[in-house]
């Protein structure tokens, strides 16, 4: 992975995310997938190798560094025929797009709302959501998603109701919330989401720890990450 010109650099939570989703029925028999705010294209690069060799894969990235960059790190890698980018903000895309919808949209959007900014603007534009508000996000999810399709997202855990409630007013459901903590000492720090347009009867609500009081990896995040990692 390359990563030197995108301002939002891979991290473990994004790829214990995208790990997650990767190993999902949802996305083993997807064939149609689409990532906002790609960045380096970490979520599309992980979700590839478990998803159907048929399955085409949709990366939208605003920031043009970050676009280029995603790009190269696809066309390096064994899937690059079903894996495209695109330099554009979701609105122009959902304006533009004509076809049926997508099976499953993930996304690890910008978290920060009127948090101090960086002289780095586009770090800015990777990180706070003032580009990609989540109201617009779930809002045109809600359009480019087929009926039957799951959306997929990363938000910081003292966030994640707000989210929700978002997602409700779109007619989007809460299926599944895994609460990711660094250790068990601590409070968690994110959220992983799944919605879908079903109603469930009820919610299903797991945990994932990282490491243990010894600061060694835990047997579950080992399990989602051993593909990806070469150090585990």
């Amino acid at each position: 992975m390359h990563q030197q010109h995108t301002s939002m650099k891979v991290c473990t939570d994004a790829c214990l995310f995208a790990a997650w989703v990767a190993h999902t029925e949802i996305n083993k028999n997807a064939s149609s997938i689409l990532d906002i705010g790609t960045g380096t294209g970490i979520l599309s690069l992980i979700l590839a190798q478990k998803s159907a060799a048929n399955t085409s894969i949709t990366s939208l990235e605003i920031e043009p560094q970050a676009a280029a960059e995603s790009k190269s790190n696809f066309e390096g890698s064994p899937w690059k025929e079903r894996m495209r980018v695109h330099h554009q903000s979701l609105q122009d895309f959902t304006r533009e797009y004509s076809q049926d919808g997508f099976d499953l949209i993930i996304s690890n959007p910008p978290f920060y709302e009127g948090d101090l900014k960086s002289p780095d603007e586009n770090k800015n534009t990777a990180s706070h959501s003032t580009h990609l508000p989540w109201a617009t996000l779930v809002q045109n999810v809600a359009i480019l998603l087929k009926n039957e399709g799951h959306f997929f997202v990363l938000v910081p855990t003292l966030r994640a109701y707000t989210m929700q409630k978002l997602a409700e007013t779109n007619g989007l459901f809460l299926q599944t919330e895994i609460l990711i903590y660094h250790n068990s000492k601590h409070l968690p720090f994110r959220s992983f989401l799944q919605f879908s347009r079903i109603q469930p009867t009820s919610i299903v609500r797991e945990k994932i720890v990282i490491k243990d009081t010894e600061n060694q990896y835990q047997p579950a995040f080992v399990e989602l990450l051993k593909d990806y990692y070469l150090f585990l």
